[in-house]
């Protein structure tokens, strides 16, 4: 098996993944707040090898909630996005916080680092995630609930950037993908609503969405802690006229610096 066909599997990281540092919830497994600390349900290595980086996912769907664990009332809703500035050297992350269901603006947050992950299909989210935490850091408390711009279980490892920002906080959270990145599916019907399983293989790993008549649908996983049915359902609770849920647009107009912070 050559390099490119272990880096695919991640047999190339097997190794690595050994020496990686990833523990359950300590003292250490806190990042400092705008509001005190907040608390992490793991941590581990950022700056890894693309085979570490398989590795490493495929080590972490395993904690990955498929079912409802939401909480008894959902008050707020955040937006999750993530830009690039400087021809891609500096990682530009918005957090966009709406109260729910009224989905009006409550808080926001920007953060800017250097991109320190090269862009690598199926990585994403150790090339955007460490600047969302850090625009995490800047709010006075987390919101409920995170739809981020991206897959959650509908990716080749089901560990994608939604999965990934849900396991770290231990928050419930949803993959909502403008384009497809793994499986098939048939075309939805043309009604706002209307949705088809998405599929790889056998396995059904989110719903191909219809959020606005006329136009492309969307594609919903979800990440942690909510079921499928769930993620349609708070999607569509989410969205407005448009195509996108207002959580995605508000987070999208920040993170491309179109928009002001809340």
């Amino acid at each position: 098996m050559g390099r490119e066909a272990r880096a695919a599997t991640g047999q190339d990281g097997n190794d690595a993944l050994g020496k990686l540092i990833c523990h359950v919830l300590t003292p250490s497994g806190y990042r400092r707040h705008h509001n005190g600390f907040m608390p992490l349900a793991l941590e581990h290595p950022w700056n890894l090898a693309p085979g570490a980086a398989i590795a490493l996912q495929h080590n972490l769907a395993g904690r990955v909630e498929r079912d409802d664990r939401l909480p008894a009332r959902i008050a707020t809703v955040a937006g999750v996005d993530v830009g690039f500035e400087a021809g891609g050297a500096i990682t530009r992350a918005a957090v966009a916080v709406l109260r729910f269901p009224g989905l009006t603006p409550l808080a926001s947050a920007v953060a800017r680092r250097p991109t320190e992950f090269p862009y690598v299909p199926g990585l994403l989210s150790f090339r955007e995630l460490p600047a969302v935490l850090e625009a995490l850091e800047q709010l006075p408390e987390l919101p409920d609930l995170f739809l981020c711009d991206g897959q959650g279980r509908a990716h080749p490892r089901r560990f994608g950037i939604a999965c990934h920002l849900g396991v770290l906080l231990d928050r419930p959270s949803i993959g909502v993908g403008k384009s497809r990145l793994i499986g098939s599916h048939g075309e939805p019907g043309p009604g706002k609503g209307d949705w088809v399983p998405l599929r790889d293989r056998d396995e059904v790993i989110g719903a191909v969405l219809r959020t606005r008549p006329g136009v492309a649908p969307l594609y919903i996983s979800g990440g942690h802690r909510v079921s499928l049915a769930s993620a349609i359902a708070l999607t569509l609770a989410c969205t407005g006229r448009y195509r996108l849920p207002e959580t995605t647009r508000a987070a999208h107009k920040l993170a491309s610096g179109a928009g002001s912070q809340v």
